[in-house]
């Protein structure tokens, strides 16, 4: 026994920092298992790569920057020193060329990351990676100046928008927006779909609730024609083709994911993405066949979120939480949430290029470790609570990090 506790404490220090506030053995289980990050925004390591979001927040107007993601946070450097220890981060990717990516996973304890890109590329590949594409662009098929028009952050998001419906416009044959939503629907919105899930995604991702509310309606064809004709609300046919592109992942096997949390930015609306909003979406019997994924648990929204996970087809994450709050902090939603649906909630870091300081490689370290540090904590609460054995927290444990994710992904 005494043996087996030291090679406990090793795995411990090898993988993450020990988790206060959970028991040692749990700590050293939980410190063993290899993750699937269900959201992510790893950057291709040639030092140009701007596809690792559709809506970069790097040119935002000035606001107030939680405190982990401010210069001079100690976790940074701690996350550093634990990937590249005495090395500089550019030795090591001249040394691992197109394998730094995933040398990066390895040193994080993550086995399959989910990358949320325009495009993936060198090094970002299966199955190492998996693709998550984006497709707010679909949504605005319109005019937008009057949307951009709102203030400077939306002025700059659209214009990315445009341009990046202008790209699935010419990988479709198009020059110019198509002449009928018919023709829009079957001859872009579907075959861009087809192409991504040819390409090898395996979910969608919607970075709406940084336009527009989360409040998708159920709209009649006929009041979409009417403002594809100019003649009618906007929101009517956005809202159309969003249920369209939904049914359509259902059909095509894809996930849905939309950002459901407080975002980046001084002008983001926060109630706009309150995940209740998505409640009529979740309770429409045509897409009962797409599975729902709420991004990053809907905080603020922490308590509001977790009755929606009743419903069949609804998940969430834990990403970019890990990353913003310490782990006491995001301990308490994950005990709420695995108390009622566990099945439901998977691993997520939300790592990003946030700064020269912390990249994507820092900034899923200091998650990957609040992450677990956080399910430690939970897990030992509900075990000194007497609601669960040791061994149910090990296997809930598992389900959150890993299995949860492979189940609704179908991964190997």
């Amino acid at each position: 026994m005494r043996t087996l506790l030291l090679v406990c404490l090793l795995l411990v220090e090898q993988a993450s920092r020990p988790v206060s506030g959970a028991n040692p053995q749990l700590a050293a289980a939980i410190a063993r298992i290899k993750a699937v990050d269900n959201h992510a925004h790893p950057v291709i390591p040639n030092g140009t790569d701007r596809e690792f979001d559709a809506l970069p927040v790097d040119n935002m107007e000035p606001s107030s920057d939680p405190i982990r993601l401010r210069p001079g946070n100690p976790e940074i450097a701690k996350a550093a020193h634990a990937l590249y220890g005495q090395h500089s981060k550019a030795d090591v990717k001249a040394r691992e060329g197109h394998n730094y990516p995933a040398w990066v996973l390895d040193h994080i304890g993550i086995e399959v990351m989910l990358a949320n890109r325009v495009a993936m590329g060198e090094g970002i590949v299966p199955p190492r990676f998996r693709w998550v594409s984006y497709v707010d662009a679909l949504l605005f098929p319109l005019d937008n100046t009057a949307l951009a028009s709102v203030n400077s952050d939306r002025k700059t998001f659209f214009a990315l928008e445009d341009q990046l419906l202008q790209r699935y416009f010419k990988e479709c044959g198009f020059a110019t927006r198509p002449a009928t939503l018919d023709e829009y629907l079957s001859r872009v919105v579907t075959p861009t779909l087809e192409r991504h899930r040819q390409g090898g995604a395996v979910a969608v991702k919607f970075e709406a609730a940084y336009l527009r509310s989360l409040n998708f309606a159920k709209v009649p064809k006929a009041d979409a024609e009417r403002a594809w004709s100019s003649n009618g609300n906007y929101k009517n046919l956005q809202d159309y083709i969003f249920h369209y592109i939904a049914s359509e992942c259902g059909r095509l096997g894809m996930a849905v994911h939309l950002h459901t949390m407080a975002g980046a930015g001084s002008y983001f609306q926060v109630a706009g993405a309150n995940p209740l909003l998505l409640e009529s979406v979740l309770n429409d019997p045509s897409l009962r066949k797409t599975n729902i994924v709420m991004v990053h648990g809907g905080w603020p929204f922490i308590h509001e979120i977790t009755p929606l996970l009743t419903k069949p087809n609804a998940y969430l994450d834990i990403s970019a939480q890990t990353l913003l709050q310490p782990p006491h902090t995001v301990a308490r939603a994950i005990r709420e949430w695995l108390e009622t649906v566990p099945e439901k909630v998977m691993f997520g870091t939300d790592a990003y290029p946030y700064s020269n300081e912390m990249d994507w490689e820092e900034s899923a370290w200091i998650a990957n470790d609040t992450g677990r540090h956080a399910l430690g904590i939970a897990l030992s609460g509900m075990i000194d609570d007497g609601e669960i054995t040791q061994a149910r927290a090990i296997e809930l444990a598992t389900m959150v990090l890993r299995d949860n994710a492979r189940k609704l992904y179908a991964l190997p």
